[in-house]
């Protein structure tokens, strides 16, 4: 063979190789391209379920919706939302818990300075069902099972006839872990007991002391 024929040989060789490298480069970045895809879906989904608060009903409580139009889901993270204030009722502990806003409203000075809360306020009133502690060396009520999450969103286009606020309940089952939207919410008492507190932008409960 030639020194042209062998230098040509060389020559289709060194560029195979050329071509063979380039090519395993294109499929590793190709691999590390899908395994950075895949890890991202997996932390998004992981995120998604850790805001959900990883309850195995977050979706199924988040696409209810109670017969006066309200979403359950226009409450989304309330499960973490600062407290307001608490009360009790007979065999019934609740806690009041409300969005950014309104809690920004109520350390402004909202509803006791005369201003009404902003757009878009809203709180969400948790209930238990109680029981006596047998743990505590004193006698306490302490929560048992979750019952009810009673809700309140402002909203003045939506519910102009009622002061701008929207109601709704939704009740919880421990035996089933099921959340469902209060067929009778139209007629629970909504509206018709606030407008007893007008004068506090038809909100009973007050930021208390803490």
């Amino acid at each position: 063979m030639s020194d042209r024929a062998n230098e040509s040989a060389t020559q289709e060789q060194e560029t195979e190789k050329l071509e063979t490298r380039a090519e395993v480069k294109r499929l590793a970045g190709l691999t590390i391209f899908v395994v950075v895809v895949t890890v991202l879906a997996v932390l998004v989904a992981v995120a998604v379920y850790a805001q959900d608060g990883g309850s195995p009903n977050a979706q199924d409580k988040y696409s209810l919706i109670s017969p006066s139009g309200i979403a359950f889901s226009d409450f989304r993270g309330y499960e973490d939302w600062p407290v307001a204030s608490s009360a009790r009722q007979d065999e019934i502990l609740k806690v009041i818990v409300a969005n950014p806003k309104m809690i920004a409203a109520y350390k402004a000075g909202v509803p006791g300075n005369g201003q009404p809360f902003p757009e878009g306020s809203m709180i969400v009133k948790l209930q238990w069902k109680q029981k006596k502690s047998t743990e505590a060396q004193f006698a306490v009520d302490v929560p048992d099972t979750f019952s009810q999450a009673f809700v309140m969103e402002k909203d003045s286009k939506r519910f102009p006839n009622t002061g701008g606020w929207g109601y709704a309940v939704f009740n919880y089952d421990p035996t089933s872990n099921k959340f469902s939207a209060d067929p009778k919410s139209l007629s629970d008492c909504g509206n018709a007991c606030h407008t007893a507190v007008k004068a506090k932008d038809y909100i009973f409960h007050p930021y208390e002391m803490r």
